[in-house]
C-alpha cells in the first residue's frame, strides 16, 4: 500500500460531503429535513454546516432539562433562528411531532433539519409524510476521502458520456485497508493508520456494548447480538434467509423470532442495510428472486466482526471479494442518493444476475457487475449482455449502460460496449 492520501480540511472546517448537494435541494422544497444514519457517519456536522442554530438532545450538560421542556413544551425547542437543528431527535419523540406542525402552521422552507440515527422508542403520532423530507446520509465514499480519482461520472454515464478512459490510483493492499477502515470521517482523516483501523472495532464495541438498549429500549442480549452480526458478517453480499444467519451462529441460536427481532433493530439503527431485488418485466416468463442481499452500511462493521486485518483479506480473497462488493454498494448509494436514484440486485432462477442495478426516478437503468480481478472481467460482460437482453425494453427502456465495477488500474470501454470501471475512479 502506498502513502495514503488524507483529506485536507477546508478553513471553514467542514469537509464537503457528497450528500451537501441533496440537502441543500431538500431545504429548498421542504419545511424540514430528516437526516437519517449509522452513528459517526458525520450527520451532526454535515447539519450544523447548513443551520443557523443547533440544539442537542444528547448533550450531557443539558440533556435532563431538554428532556423535561420537551416533554411540557416542546415547541419551545423549535424556537431559534433557521434553519434549526434539531440533533438526535428520538431522544424526545414528540419533537418530530412538534416540527411537523410547526411546518404546518409556518411559511417558508428549509427551517428544520432533524438528525438521528435510530427509530424512537416511541413512535411519533404522524409520519411526516409531505412535511418532513426523508435523507439517507452514509458513510465516506472512496470519492469524498479522495481515494477515488472522479475520472468517471456516473451520472454522466445516465447522460450518455461514456467516453470512458482512465487510470485508478489504488491497488488491491489499498482497497483491504479501505474495506477494514470504514468511511467514517475520524477514521478518514486519520494520518495514523492503526489507529484509523481501530474505529470500526470501537464502533462495533460501543454499538454491543452500549447502544443495543438506545435502538428501541428493548433490553438486548450483547453475546447473541454479536454473534448474530458475525453470522451477518459471514453472509455479507448473499441472500442468506435468517435460518441460514441462525444455522452459522456457533452454540446454541435463539429462537428465530429473538433473532428477527435482533435483526430488525440493527436495521433501525443504521447497521444493516440490506439490498433489494430489482423486478423487471422480462421478455419471458421467469421466476425472479425477491431476497434482499445482506450488507451492512459500512464493510468497515463486517471486517471488525469477523477480526479481519488488511493482511488476513489479502490471504483469503473470497471473504475480500465478498467485502469488497458491499464496498462498491455503499459508493453506488452514495453516488445515486444525488440523483435521487436507488440500488437494487437482481437475480433469477436461472442464475443470471446484476450485483447492482442503478434505477432513476425518471426509469433509466443500468446494470453492474461486481468483480475484483480482470480474469473474469469477459465472463461478466457475457452476463450483463445476456440479462441486458432478457428485460422487456418495450416496457424498462434499454439500460443506460452496462458496467463491470473492478479493483484494476484502468478505466475503458470494450468493444461489445460493456464499461469496465475501477471503483477508485467514480465519482457521482
Amino acid at each position: 500500500m502506498g502513502k495514503r492520501k488524507i483529506p485536507q480540511l477546508p478553513k471553514n472546517g467542514y469537509l464537503p460531503r457528497v450528500i451537501d448537494s441533496s440537502l441543500e435541494r431538500m431545504l429548498r422544497t421542504s419545511g424540514a429535513v430528516h437526516v437519517k444514519g449509522p452513528k459517526w457517519c458525520g450527520k451532526t456536522m454535515t447539519a450544523e454546516h447548513f443551520s443557523a442554530s443547533q440544539v442537542y438532545m444528547q448533550d450531557p450538560d443539558q440533556r435532563d432539562s431538554l428532556l423535561a421542556l420537551a416533554e411540557m413544551k416542546p415547541s419551545a425547542i423549535l424556537e431559534g433562528p433557521k434553519p434549526r437543528l434539531i440533533d438526535e431527535w428520538q431522544e424526545a419523540p414528540q419533537l418530530w411531532d412538534a416540527v411537523r406542525f410547526a411546518v404546518d402552521r409556518g411559511k417558508g422552507k428549509g427551517r428544520f433539519i432533524l438528525t438521528g440515527s435510530s427509530t424512537p422508542k416511541k413512535q411519533p403520532a404522524h409520519s411526516g409524510v409531505g412535511r418532513i423530507a426523508p435523507l439517507r446520509m452514509r458513510t465516506m465514499s472512496l470519492f469524498e476521502s479522495g481515494e477515488s480519482t472522479g475520472a468517471v461520472s456516473l451520472g454522466g454515464l445516465f447522460t450518455g458520456s461514456q467516453d470512458v478512459a482512465a487510470f485508478a490510483e489504488l491497488d488491491v493492499e489499498d482497497y483491504a485497508f479501505a474495506i477494514c477502515r470504514g468511511g467514517w470521517p475520524e477514521a478518514v482523516l486519520e494520518s495514523d493508520n492503526e489507529v484509523a483501523l481501530d474505529q470500526a472495532r470501537l464502533y462495533v464495541d460501543e454499538l454491543v456494548n452500549a447502544n443495543i438498549e438506545e435502538m428501541d429500549g428493548v433490553k438486548r442480549n450483547a453475546t447473541w447480538m454479536r454473534a448474530i452480526m458475525r453470522s451477518y458478517a459471514r453472509n455479507v453480499s448473499s441472500e442468506a434467509a435468517l435460518t441460514t444467519i441462525a444455522a452459522d451462529m456457533q452454540g446454541e441460536a435463539p429462537s428465530d423470532a429473538t433473532i428477527a427481532s435482533y435483526v430488525d433493530a440493527l436495521s433501525r439503527a443504521c447497521v444493516t442495510e440490506d439490498l433489494e431485488a430489482w423486478n423487471p418485466r422480462l421478455r419471458s416468463k421467469t421466476a425472479v428472486r425477491t431476497s434482499p442481499t445482506r450488507h451492512f452500511s459500512d464493510p468497515a462493521i463486517a471486517a471488525a466482526v469477523l477480526h479481519a486485518t488488511p493482511q488476513k483479506l489479502l490471504s483469503d480473497f473470497n471473504t475480500f471479494g465478498l467485502l469488497f462488493e458491499s464496498l462498491c454498494v455503499r459508493d453506488l448509494r452514495v453516488y445515486m442518493e444525488t440523483m435521487r436514484g436507488s440500488v437494487f440486485h437482481y437475480r433469477d432462477k436461472t442464475g443470471l444476475e446484476a450485483d447492482a442495478v442503478l434505477v432513476l426516478p425518471d426509469g433509466r437503468w443500468a446494470l453492474v457487475e461486481v468483480k475484483m480481478g480482470s480474469g473474469k472481467v469477459d465472463e461478466a460482460a457475457a452476463h450483463l449482455k445476456k440479462l441486458a437482453n432478457r428485460i422487456d425494453i418495450q416496457h424498462e427502456g434499454l439500460p443506460a449502460f452496462l458496467m463491470v465495477l473492478t479493483a484494476t488500474a484502468t478505466a475503458y470501454c470494450r468493444e461489445d460496449g460493456v464499461l469496465v470501471v475501477p471503483l477508485g475512479c467514480l465519482a457521482p
